[in-house]
This record gives structure tokens, sequence and C-alpha cells, in this order.
């Protein structure tokens, strides 16, 4: 990748290519309708005559819960990424996965859309100046795992969820990040999981951020915990562990120059022994061009559908 000059405005706005630390135009799609705090949005909804959409909030999380016409799998939670698509309305439209008879909620990301900081993109940029782990990737990235399990509590009392399911997860850059990290905490049972263009966690944010800017990330002995709390490849055991482990599609796109290949090939072989008995469980697929902004292009988009779809059905 060639040197960026430093942008006086956040890098997030400017280089939307860059797996967490950026921020495109998210995709418009119509303002679902907000969800009654006396209904359940998915027990009393069930069998429905089409698709439901609702907006509200669950444990506090700002949601789009997509209800299908018929249900038979658990929910699937969906994180969105710091390009597009950066919001959750913008992920369910580019992942709306209607052919899955699974409720699906798409989640924001902490400091975005509803939660964004009150100085907006000059205070996030702020914030990444001082310090891009601590205060842009601890808050986003590890703070959207640590909110799963309340939004997963939340589901079950919407009727969404039965205790003690596993769902399912999506997430794409930060997104996938925040997935991994959840996983590696154990606190949710997971049964199914795709991994879009992910980071795998600080260390590969970090060389993001140095190859945008130019600039030495100077790291501290809280990052460093951090990154030892995020990085996947730190915590195979926990992300694949169950019996059966976890289904896991791993997905890039071959024109993305954004994920680092080594590092997703590194937590391959990492997974793979942990998957000797159950090999159809674990895929990593290269998509043939298909960039980091698969949202943004038909192909991409068409490509990365199908094979999300695809996984769900099969697992």
């Amino acid at each position: 990748m060639r040197d960026v000059p430093v942008p006086t405005t956040p890098w997030i706005t400017r280089f939307a290519t860059l797996p967490l630390l950026l921020l495109g135009l998210s995709l418009a799609v119509p303002h679902p309708a907000q969800a009654s705090v006396e209904t359940q949005l998915c027990a009393a909804a069930l069998p429905t005559a089409g698709v439901e959409v609702h907006r509200t909030t669950l444990a506090g999380v700002p949601a789009i819960v997509r209800v299908p016409k018929r249900v038979s799998r658990p929910p699937i939670v969906l994180w969105h990424g710091f390009g597009p698509p950066a919001s959750e309305a913008a992920m369910m439209e580019a992942l709306p996965l209607d052919d899955v008879d699974a409720v699906k909620v798409y989640l924001g990301l902490p400091l975005f859309g509803d939660r964004a900081l009150p100085g907006g993109m000059k205070e996030l940029a702020q914030r990444q100046g001082k310090d891009v782990g601590l205060q842009v990737f601890k808050p986003v990235v590890a703070g959207a795992g640590d909110e799963l399990p309340g939004v997963v509590h939340a589901l079950e009392e919407q009727g969404c969820l039965r205790p003690r399911e596993a769902i399912g997860l999506v997430g794409f850059s930060a997104g996938g990040a925040a997935a991994l990290y959840a996983m590696s905490r154990h606190a949710v049972a997971v049964n199914t999981a795709v991994f879009i263009n992910p980071s795998m966690g600080l260390t590969a944010s970090v060389q993001a951020f140095e190859q945008a800017t130019g600039h030495t990330y100077a790291w501290s002995p809280a990052s460093r915990e951090l990154a030892k709390q995020t990085d996947a490849v730190d915590h195979v055991d926990q992300i694949a562990g169950g019996t059966p482990p976890p289904a896991l599609l791993f997905l890039r796109g071959a024109d993305d120059p954004v994920i680092d290949a080594h590092a997703l090939d590194d937590l391959g072989a990492r997974l793979r022994p942990l998957y000797r008995a159950h090999a159809q469980r674990l895929q990593f697929t290269r998509l043939p061009g298909v960039s980091h902004q698969w949202a943004s292009d038909p192909q991409g988009l068409a490509s990365v559908r199908l094979a999300v779809a695809r996984w769900f059905i099969a697992h």
C-alpha cells in the first residue's frame, strides 16, 4: 500500500478501504418501524405474512430486528464495520438474508449512529490522534463484544431466542473483530459464524493505522494487554470451543489489500488442528474480484450474500 499523507480530518472518513478505522457513506434504507416495548419482537409475530422489520434497542444497544415469514433457526446477530456498510441499516440492506429462516438482528457499533460522540467525527479524530487502540478500538470493538451477552438476554425476553440456545454471528471488518473477541470470551453460545474481511484484533488494526498515516503507534502496557485480549490467534481454543465446534466461515476478498492475509493464514493454521474431526465446519474462502468494500460493488455484494446464506443454510 502506498504511503498516505496524514489527514487533517479523521482518516476513518477518508480511507474507506481500511478495516477498522474507516467510515464511509451508509447505504440508504427505509426507516424501520419502532418496535413497541409492550410487544415481543418475535414470538407475537410468528408466523408472519411477510418480512417484518423493527427498529429497537436491546440492552441499550441500537438494533434492527428483521423477522422473516418463517423461523426455524436461532437468531443471527450481525455487526457492520467502519467502512460501508457502516451502520445497522446499511448492514441490513447489504445482507437481508431472507433465504435463511432465522430472525436477523443488526446491531449498531458503539460510537456510531445513535451513539456517535457529541463532537462527531472531529471528536473521534481527536481520540484517534491520542490513542487509536485505547480510545477507538477498545470502546468500539471490545465494547461491542462485551455488549453481546446483554443483547442475547434481551432477545430471550423478546421471544426471539430460547434460554441457552446458540446464536449465529456475522461480522464485517471491525464487526468481525468484535465477533471473534466475543467468541473468545465464551460468554454467549455460538453455533455458526461468518467473518467478512475481518481484522484479527488490535495488532492488525494498529498495523492498518500505521500504514495509512505513516505514524508509529505508541504501545503502552494497557494497549498491549488489550492486544492479548483481542488478537484472535491467541484464543483459538476458546473460539473453537464446543461439541461440535462452531461452524466458522472466513471470507476474504481477493482484491482487499487491507486485511493481512498472513494473519488470516496464521489463524487458519491454529484452528485447523482443532477441527480435524469436523473439517466441514471450518472454511476459509477467497472471493475473486472482491475488495474490502464488498457492499459497494455489485459483484462483491452478490458473492458475499451468496456465501453467507449458503453457510447458514448448511449449518
